[in-house]
Order: structure tokens, then sequence, then C-alpha cells
């Protein structure tokens, strides 16, 4: 905490009264304000509950009227809540602001690597470590990403091996519980009914659990882009928004026993047979729907939406459409994450063919579509996009 102050005494300072090191902080003269940050703070709550009573108090009497910023930080959500703006928490009322930290996305990953890493090898990554920079330190060499992922995940002495336990053991109660449904959702249980009858559960059980992984920021429950009233909708999906977490329960958690006995090579074929497929793919639309929401902020669509996601109606699937709710402009998407081909003009036909589905304002809504692929398009493609304007390829 000593900071920017040069403070010899705070330096070696063994905390026992801790109003006497806020009051020292106070007294020491600068020309511009102080900035006190106490990262994990609710691990000082965790070890003394007495905690947030004292430093309301300090706040109260040594901080409240001096040139003074206080920013307290911590991991775990429950439990900065619980201390920090819960109604019964004694600091309640007293911050000026929260902020709660999102992932990167992906659009700015590549600043983390300094060399030029091709997009792909970069998605691929992404798909594993997700938006958390601690994470993507872990994945910053150029090397194949099935041998960073034995390196960094498959030792047991990395803390990638068992930070999922970590993380949801310091913030509920019954891991076991938690556990199985983020396993079945990874395992592709995306619908509430397929989840209940995977655990054999009754659904009506589930929906406490699922609701704190979605305040945890776990999951999220997905419905159609075009539903009027989301949180009615009978459609709903849950997804794992954490990439890390996902890969964890799809690959790790349910193959641990295989790691445990030093059989890596077997969990490592696993992965290779569905990365690709069931995992880089899926990342890739959500890739693609944050590229979209940069075009249409860079107005490069043709047209303006202000909601972009998913649709689906138990037959067929778009990955991307995006709506302006406000008017009638409509966009259709279609993403592929290609190994060895380019796209070529089924895919656009195909989308076409879908989008006739779709029955958000059908005989009134102006239609413009876009394509992503990892590859690249074909002649024939590239051919149909300069001769219909409609099109757009990402």
């Amino acid at each position: 905490m000593h900071g920017n102050l040069g403070n010899d005494l705070l330096k070696s300072l063994k905390v026992e009264n801790w109003e006497l090191l806020f009051q020292t902080i106070v007294n020491e003269k600068l020309d511009s304000k102080k900035v006190i940050i106490i990262d994990e703070f609710q691990y000082l709550g965790k070890i003394n509950t007495a905690f947030p009573s004292i430093f309301q108090r300090i706040w109260d009497e040594i901080l409240r009227n001096e040139n003074v910023m206080v920013i307290l930080c911590g991991s775990l959500i429950n439990m900065m809540e619980a201390q920090t703006l819960n109604y019964n928490s004694p600091l309640y009322g007293r911050r000026t602001g929260q902020i709660k930290l999102k992932q990167i996305s992906f659009e700015y990953y590549k600043d983390f690597f300094s060399e030029n890493i091709p997009e792909n090898q970069l998605i691929e990554k992404y798909a594993v470590t997700g938006g958390v920079p601690k994470y993507i330190e872990n994945f910053k060499e150029k090397k194949d990403i099935y041998e960073q992922i034995k390196e960094n995940i498959f030792d047991k002495s990395s803390y990638l091996y068992e930070e999922p336990i970590f993380l949801l053991q310091n913030e509920v109660t019954e891991t076991g519980g938690y556990f199985s449904i983020i396993k079945s959702i990874a395992a592709g249980n995306r619908k509430l009914g397929n989840i209940a009858s995977n655990l054999q559960v009754n659904p009506t059980n589930l929906s406490k659990y699922l609701q704190t992984l979605i305040n945890l920021d776990i999951l999220e429950r997905e419905v159609p882009i075009t539903e009027e009233n989301p949180e009615k909708s009978k459609k709903g999906q849950y997804k794992i928004k954490d990439n890390f977490i996902a890969f964890w329960f799809r690959f790790i958690y349910p193959n641990k026993v295989f790691l445990e006995m030093g059989e890596e090579n077997i969990v490592m074929e696993k992965i290779k047979n569905n990365f690709i497929d069931n995992v880089v793919s899926f990342v890739y639309e959500d890739v693609c729907r944050q590229k979209m929401w940069r075009l249409n902020i860079e107005n490069k669509l043709g047209i303006e939406v202000n909601k972009i996601g998913r649709w689906w109606n138990g037959e067929d699937e778009i990955d991307i459409v995006g709506i302006n709710t406000m008017g009638n402009d409509i966009i259709f998407g279609e993403c592929k994450y290609y190994s060895n081909k380019l796209m070529d003009e089924d895919v656009f036909y195909n989308l076409i063919k879908k989008a006739q589905k779709v029955e958000w304002k059908k005989n009134e809504r102006n239609e413009k579509y876009i394509l992503f692929s990892i590859t690249g398009y074909s002649d024939k493609l590239k051919n149909i996009a300069k001769e219909r304007k409609e099109l757009i390829l990402g």
C-alpha cells in the first residue's frame, strides 16, 4: 500500500492498527489527489468479518473529507457485493461509482502478442483463454495450441489445472450441483429440459442454480434475437460465457481421472478430435458478432442495428442476426471456420432460404446479408457480392 509515497514506515509497517495506517497516508503531503487501491478486498472481510465496519469508520472519520480516492477491487462477485454493495453492508451508500470489469474482447486480443500471429491461431488461443489477461499470458508464445494446452492446463502444478474449482468454491457452497450443470451445458445441453434430462432432475430444481451462475457472469440465457419478450420466451438456451470455463468443463473436468493417472494422450486425443468443430467454430461465431458490432459502429453495414444475436426456430439456426427495433432494417449472417477451403456461394443461397423463415416484420423489412469466413471466399462468391449490394463479405 506504500505506492509512490516513498514512506519507509509504510513500507515496513505490520498492520495491526488500520486507523493508524490510513491516518499516516492522509498525513503525507502531495500536490495531487491520493489514490488508495485495495486489491482483493473481499479477503480482508473473509479473514476478519468486522473489517467492513472498521473500514466504514476509517472512511467516515479519516478519509471522507480528504483529497483521497479509494478504489476497492475484488475478483469474487458474491463476496464483494456482500461486503460493499448490499444494503446490510456497513459500506452501503458510500460508493460514488462501481465498475464490473468485463473480459477483453477479441478485437484487442492481438495486442497481447508481440509476434504477428495469424487470426485463426489467435481464435484458437482465445477459445481456450477467453479474454482474461492472466490466462492469456500463459499462451503468448507462438506455439502449437495443443502443446500449450498440455503445458499450461494438463500440468497439475499449473494454477489453470484447477482454476474453475477455486473460483466456484469461493462463490458458492454446493459446488457439486453447479459443476454438474456447467458440465452438462459444456457437453451441448443448452435447453432447460435437456439439462434436466441429462442430470435426471426436475427442471424447477435447476432455476436457483442457473440464476446464480448467471449472476456470477458464468452463464447467460439466450433467446432468438427477434423475440419481443425475452424473459417470457420458451426458446431460451443457456450458454457458458467464459471460454476457459467452457473448455475446462468440456475436456478437463470429465477426464481428470485420466490426467491423474498420467494418461494425457487419451485426453489430448479427445481434444484434437473435437476442439475445432465443437469449440473453436462456436467461439468464432462470437468473434464475428463482435466484428459486426464494430462494422455497425463504423457505419459499414449500410444499415444501422441496435440488437445483434442468434436466431433459431427448432429446425434452422442463423449464426448472426442484427435488427433495428426502431425501424425495419435487418441483417442475416453466417460464420464458417473452415480448415482448408474457401466459403462458396451455396452458403449465401442457403442463408437466404433460412432468412425467409424469420417472421420479424417480414413484409416491410429492409434485408441485408453478411458472411464471415476464416479462410476467405471463392471467386464466385466475391463476384456475387460485387453484383448484389445487399451482400457484405466480412
